[in-house]
Formats: structure tokens, C-alpha cells, sequence
């Protein structure tokens, strides 16, 4: 019988990497100013796009929904972000930061920036052809959203 071997396994790989790399992240944004995994995913993504729905929030960060109306909550309760009925729909709400969640959003992106430079640098690949492979994965696995059609290092390369 043909054993699979968890450590060279690219899909067990993968997700310890993620997972790893979402707590390192964390120490980023969650030692100023106490923010979960959740929370975060919620202020960057309003952070980028301004207004969004919970469920569409969701769907962009690949949370439950559970998870994402607690981080709401938690962001609600700091007056972070508000609720506003939907322009057109009046039973959905469209979440957006407050001036106070914007401050918070300015503070965390440089930093932000900086984790993502470090690990650009440690790849030590040539970043096209990574961020290549990982757009080809995720549209082989239908994860692709339209930022990953488009996807470049945030971070600039050192000039």
C-alpha cells in the first residue's frame, strides 16, 4: 500500500504555510491594536474597497459568515466601522470604515507592506513567475477571484 507522506505533501504544505504565515501576520496588526484573524480580514478588506456587504466580505476573505459578523461586531463595538442600509436593498447592509477605522487601516498598511517585502525577499524566486504559479493554482481550483487575474507584489521592488 502506498503511503502519502504529509510533509511532501503540496496541499498539507500549503495550508500549514498559510496558517503560519496568518499568525506571523498577526503579530503585525494584533500587537497595536488587538485585532483577531477575522477582524483584520474585514478592516483591510473595507480598507480596499470602501463599502461591502457582510456576504460579500465573506466571500472575498473565505469566511463563514459566523465569522464574519462577529468581526463586524467587534469592529462595530470600536467604532471602527458602520452599518448603513443598502441604497437599493433595503433588508442588506453595506458596511464601511469610520473615519477612526481608516486611521487604524493607515497605520497597520505600511507595516503590512514591510511583512510582505520580507517575505518576497526570502523567497529568493523571481516573484513573476511565483505569483504566476499561484494564479494558475488558484483558477485551477475555481479560488480565484478577480484580484488574482491581476495580481502583482503589493510591495514594490527596491530600486
Amino acid at each position: 500500500m502506498t503511503k502519502l507522506i504529509l510533509e511532501t505533501f503540496l496541499p498539507y504544505r500549503m495550508n500549514r504555510l498559510a496558517a503560519s504565515i496568518s499568525q506571523e501576520f498577526r503579530s503585525v496588526y494584533g500587537r497595536y491594536h488587538d485585532l483577531t484573524v477575522p477582524e483584520w480580514r474585514v478592516l483591510a478588506t473595507l480598507g480596499e474597497y470602501e463599502t461591502m456587504g457582510a456576504k460579500a466580505i465573506g466571500a472575498h476573505s473565505s469566511m463563514h459568515k459566523t465569522k464574519v459578523s462577529r468581526a463586524v461586531r467587534a469592529l462595530e463595538e470600536r467604532r471602527w466601522l458602520v452599518r448603513e442600509t443598502h441604497p437599493t436593498d433595503r433588508r442588506e447592509e453595506v458596511l464601511r470604515l469610520t473615519v477612526r477605522g481608516r486611521a487604524v487601516y493607515g497605520e497597520i498598511v505600511p507595516k503590512a507592506l514591510a511583512f510582505e517585502r520580507k517575505m518576497i525577499d526570502t523567497l529568493g524566486v523571481e516573484i513573476d513567475g511565483f505569483f504566476s504559479g499561484l494564479r494558475n493554482l488558484e483558477m485551477g481550483l475555481g479560488a480565484a477571484g478577480e484580484e488574482a487575474s491581476n495580481e502583482k507584489p503589493v510591495a514594490s521592488p527596491p530600486q
